[in-house]
């Protein structure tokens, strides 16, 4: 073959490769990609296109070690660099994650797929001001191209820049008015007035009859919105085939929780803790966790309102460093096997790297606040690896906390909140862990009542301050005004002021409740 015919034939391979992958025949891209490395074992582009096939079939070794053989032969390719780091991040390998996006950024790209790509490993990361950077970089390279917009508005509703995400969004709908994600996020920034929105969502159902993600969107939008119009029984049938929607795209694996709640409660004892381990010297943390959905981004906004303590958002570096440390790179985020590693760490060496790795994100204020919910399992460890670090537990209602999950549609986290009895054995079990690790570290939890907060915040807040000792300022009042960014499904609700709407929300559709509160019952747990 001539070298002319060779390049021709070659262009001709790829081209039919790609589009063979645009259009789902994996197969046939795949026997291109044969071809192609038979002929030219060092192409790029083959190599790049079988890692692409194998994310298709979620061949995830395959894509690592493609992504890989692209970035030997060519070590400036952004694309391969932001694919590594997305994998990586997603199979908790993090440090590998860091080092494929520092490569990743180098070097500017005027590919908005690439750009987006670097954005979405931002926020997995927990750094919404440099996803909502790069969001917009890909949006203004192909304005047109409806995702980029949505994944924009999405990210400036994180910061509170409702009108500029309804007014994308709503051009969106105007193009492309079954777009399930820009429905939802349309309804989830801003509170329905009218059943206009809801009515145009209802009329796009039937065309995502085979899409469970995107009817899951629209059915919690329209509930959401129902419940905005106080039409109760019509939210709850909402939220419930949202929710059933969700799950049957999700895998909880409850036996695996129930072993790693039981290894918790097992290893991480009081002989564990006093074993004469020193952690890592420092009082800027405060962890504010629990529940998702209790008030956690209320409280947080509270303190972070305190001219000496930033907000850092909903970190994953804790849980990160963990897995660092321990070299654990099983996917699974929560495991028995991973506390099993997780007991050898040298807790000096978990507080150093909790703050070395979060560092950016920590502000210049000599405190911060680090609100991920899901923190709580680790208390244990926290208070060994940072024993100055203080934590804030926020406690509601079972029923109410256990509904307000229900009800939302998460990205990928809470995988136990689209069942009524999972969501409320989880509740339990969660309820039982904090027991002990109050019983277990006397004076170390700091218990924040979200309704007794919600119903009269002045006193509970200046408590809440004073347990953090710091001096009273009265600008913690003033938290709903605010301008960062919030890394929570209520981004746009926190930016008004504290209110008791939600308090016992959950008898509004007792009746529908019936299986949660059973579960809730069975276990002598009170529920008002």
């Amino acid at each position: 073959m001539t070298d002319f015919k060779s390049r021709s034939w070659i262009q001709n391979e790829l081209r039919e490769g790609f589009v063979a992958l645009g259009q789902g025949r994996l197969k046939d891209a795949s026997a291109c990609c044969e071809r192609l490395l038979a002929q030219q074992p060092r192409l790029v582009q083959a190599h790049f296109l079988v890692g692409l096939v194998a994310l298709e079939l979620k061949d995830r070794k395959t894509a690592v070690s493609a992504f890989g053989s692209v970035t030997k032969l060519k070590p400036d390719h952004v694309a391969a660099w932001a694919q590594l780091a997305r994998l990586f991040m997603t199979d908790g390998q993090v440090a590998r994650a860091d080092a494929a996006l520092d490569e990743a950024v180098k070097h500017d790209t005027d590919d908005p797929i690439v750009n987006d790509l670097v954005a979405i490993v931002y926020a997995l990361m927990g750094d919404h001001v440099e996803a909502t950077k790069y969001h917009r970089k890909a949006k203004e390279q192909n304005p047109d191209h409806i995702p980029f917009t949505v994944n924009y508005a999405n990210s400036l509703v994180y910061h509170g820049r409702t009108a500029e995400a309804t007014s994308l969004l709503e051009s969106v709908l105007d193009r492309e008015p079954l777009n399930p994600q820009a429905h939802w996020i349309l309804a989830t920034s801003r509170k329905a007035v009218d059943d206009s929105h809801i009515h145009a969502m209802t009329a796009a159902l039937p065309m995502h009859q085979k899409n469970d993600r995107g009817l899951a969107f629209l059915h919690y939008a329209i509930g959401k919105e129902y419940e905005d119009l106080e039409l109760w029984p019509q939210a709850f049938d909402g939220f419930s085939a949202g929710a059933a929607a969700r799950r049957k795209t999700v895998e909880y694996d409850e036996a695996s929780e129930v072993a790693f709640f039981e290894a918790l409660e097992n290893r991480l004892t009081n002989e564990w803790f006093d074993d004469g381990r020193a952690g890592y010297d420092t009082h800027a943390p405060i962890f504010v966790l629990g529940q998702p959905r209790t008030g956690t981004t209320l409280i947080e906004r509270i303190i972070t309102s305190h001219s000496e303590v930033h907000s850092a958002g909903e970190l994953q570096q804790f849980g990160f460093a963990v897995r660092r440390l321990s070299k654990f790179q099983e996917p699974k985020r929560f495991s028995a096997e991973l506390l099993s590693h997780a007991l050898d760490v040298d807790p000096f060496k978990l507080g150093e790297m909790y703050m070395k790795s979060g560092k950016k994100l920590h502000g210049d204020t000599p405190r911060f606040v680090d609100k991920l919910p899901t923190n709580f399992v680790y208390i244990p460890l926290i208070l060994k690896a940072l024993p100055n670090a203080r934590i804030v537990h926020l406690v509601r209602q079972p029923m109410d906390a256990s509904f307000a999950s229900f009800k939302q549609l998460f990205a990928d986290a809470y995988l136990h909140s689209y069942q009524q009895d999972e969501m409320a054995r989880h509740h339990v079990r969660y309820l039982k862990l904090m027991d002990i690790w109050r019983e277990r570290f006397p004076g170390k939890i700091i218990d924040v009542s979200y309704e007794a907060t919600a119903s009269n915040v002045e006193p509970h807040a200046r408590q809440l301050i004073a347990q953090l000792e710091l001096p009273w300022e009265d600008q913690c009042l003033k938290f709903h005004e605010q301008k960062t960014a919030v890394s929570t499904a209520s981004a746009a609700q926190v930016r008004e002021p504290a209110h008791t709407r939600s308090i016992d929300r959950w008898r509004r559709y007792e009746e529908q409740l019936s299986p949660m509160r059973s579960v809730f019952d069975a276990h002598g747990i009170e529920v008002g």
